[in-house]
């Protein structure tokens, strides 16, 4: 304390102890409040600065996800058969409460608000796991850090994109899992089973999750108790894991008739990589050592090279320490399933995956490196309370390498949205329909499968397109379109484009009933003559369909 008086500075020992003893039990306290807060505002500054410089609906995916969500809720033919057969549910669902307001829609922030509530409470769960490893404040804290801070995960988190609520929902699976592997309490698996079973509902990497937990369950519990034991444990953490797999294919079954339709049907992932295969452009199919080179080119692109390379010598550590259960180790081996799915995938020709320079000349689905982020971080933090001694030589260099980072904008997933092979700059089509079809009545048909981009980006309400999945509608148009289309947009001799496929063969369009008003780089837009509008339907008549 200062003496007034003497001009003196004394210290109180005492007190300077109190004040550290409260500072300490306030934050033991309080710190998961103080980790949140702080979350919460990283991910909303960062939606903030991606949705100002027009970065967020950058993926065409984006903005598909976020047309999907629409649909159900608005457009000639509503409902929740709108959610289609490719791109599992969930994200889509939980667009539903908000995607019908026009500004979240259009804004991209009624699919990003999942993306960066899953952003939150992914970090959350990295922290708790490490706690649960016995990890120090400094480990937990970094884990934390090193996901939160990472360009990749700040960009895709502002984002209606899938990646963050499929890596909360699988984090959250193996958090679980690993509980129950500590303590056995039943109710552990069952929150793991729920967490997986969601996300099976996300992306199909979560159905590997499913099927690589089981096995992991199956090994554990054989070891332990035996094959009756581990029949029952199997069945009931199977029913409610797999519930979401079985949904889907019921679901596919329901409207589809056939309930591996999202597999072999027309927009399904196989018939797109079996034309790439034809053009050459599968070159990972069949060739194991190029899928995992590839894979872990993307994974160290999204987390970065030095911070995996910590992950993976993290990852070895715990392996081998012998303070650890066999029963954790083998619940946290779980955390790479991603690792596993996505060199499969890529090995069985299922997933196509371009890195500019060794495969192609163009970023393609980049991001799905950004799926082990959240192990490398636990990773990390478990390296980092291991080895003490070099604790803040690590975390210099962390800081040194996350730094320049940040300075360099170095985000492979911002240049796959900006000029990769996921992005598709439809301004030119979009706005001629902004500028001419808004304030004029009538329809524009149009594939969504293949242009959905150009839907969401015309401003154009849905009720103003007649595309696949509104019913009725798409039959006649397609097979009369003089008297429903005022406008086509379609590549033209393009049989994969659906629009073209069906509407080349109708009289209108033999006919010439239809002028090109440009040919564009992704689409090209045809216009009814005007001697032929007075016969076209202009609004929708048919009522609700079935």
């Amino acid at each position: 304390m200062f003496n007034f008086r003497t001009g003196e500075l004394s210290i109180n020992i005492s007190e300077n102890n109190r004040a550290i003893s409260f500072i300490r039990k306030f934050l033991s306290k309080y710190v998961i409040q103080i980790i949140l807060f702080f979350l919460i505002l990283v991910s909303s500054f960062s939606f903030f600065i991606f949705y100002q410089n027009g970065l967020g609906l950058s993926y065409n995916d984006a903005r598909s996800h976020l047309d999907i969500g629409r649909r159900v809720v608005e457009g000639l033919k509503p409902g929740i058969a709108q959610l289609g057969s490719v791109w599992l549910p969930l994200p889509h669902i939980l667009m539903i409460p908000t995607v019908w307001n026009d500004f979240m829609w259009h804004s991209g922030l009624s699919g990003a608000l999942e993306s960066m509530i899953s952003f939150v409470v992914t970090a959350l769960i990295i922290y708790s796991f490490l706690k649960e490893l016995k990890v120090g404040f400094v480990g937990r804290l970094t884990g934390v850090v090193i996901f939160s801070v990472n360009l990749n995960v700040l960009y895709l988190q502002s984002t209606a994109m899938t990646e963050l609520l499929l890596v909360m929902t699988m984090t959250a699976g193996v958090y679980y899992l690993m509980l129950w592997s500590k303590n056995e309490n039943i109710l552990n698996l069952i929150k793991s089973a729920f967490f997986v079973m969601l996300s099976t509902l996300v992306r199909y990497d979560g159905w590997f999750l499913f099927l690589f937990s089981v096995f992991l369950i199956i090994v554990e519990v054989l070891r332990k108790r035996g094959y009756k034991t581990t029949e029952g444990i199997v069945i009931l953490y199977s029913t409610l894991a797999g519930f979401g797999v079985v949904l889907w294919l019921l679901w596919n079954l329901l409207i589809f008739k056939d309930p591996l339709y999202f597999i072999f049907g027309p927009f399904s992932a196989y018939i797109q990589q079996e034309q790439l295969q034809l053009a050459g452009n599968l070159a990972t199919k069949g060739n194991l050592l190029l899928s995992i080179k590839i894979y872990l080119y993307s994974v160290a692109y999204n987390c970065n090279a030095f911070i995996a390379m910590l992950g993976l010598i993290g990852a070895i550590v715990l392996c081998v320490d012998r303070k650890i259960k066999t029963s954790v180790k083998i619940a946290v081996s779980a955390l790479l399933a991603p690792l596993i799915f996505n060199i499969l995938s890529l090995y069985l020709g299922q997933s196509v995956l371009f890195i500019q320079g060794l495969s192609g000349n163009t970023w393609f689905n980049v991001r799905y490196g950004i799926v082990m982020m959240p192990a490398i971080a636990i990773f990390v933090g478990y390296l980092l309370h291991k080895m003490n001694q070099f604790k803040l030589v690590l975390i210099g260099l962390m800081v040194f390498v996350l730094f320049f980072s940040f300075v360099n904008l170095d985000a492979v997933t911002i240049d796959d949205a900006r000029v990769g092979s996921s992005q598709k700059n439809v301004s030119e089509v979009s706005g001629w329909l902004r500028s001419n079809a808004k304030n004029k009545p009538g329809f524009v048909l149009i594939s969504a499968a293949s242009h959905d981009a150009i839907i969401f980006s015309s401003g154009l309400p849905m009720s103003k397109f007649i595309h696949e999945g509104t019913g009725e509608y798409w039959d006649l148009a397609t097979a009369s379109p003089n008297l429903w289309a005022r406008w086509i947009v379609m590549r033209t001799n393009d049989l994969n484009d659906s629009t073209f496929k069906l509407v080349r063969k109708t009289k209108a369009y033999r006919d010439g009933n239809y002028k090109l008003i440009n040919h564009y780089s992704f689409a090209d837009i045809y216009e009814i003559k005007e001697e032929y509008v007075q016969n076209l339907n202009m609004k929708p008549i048919l009522g609700k369909q079935k």
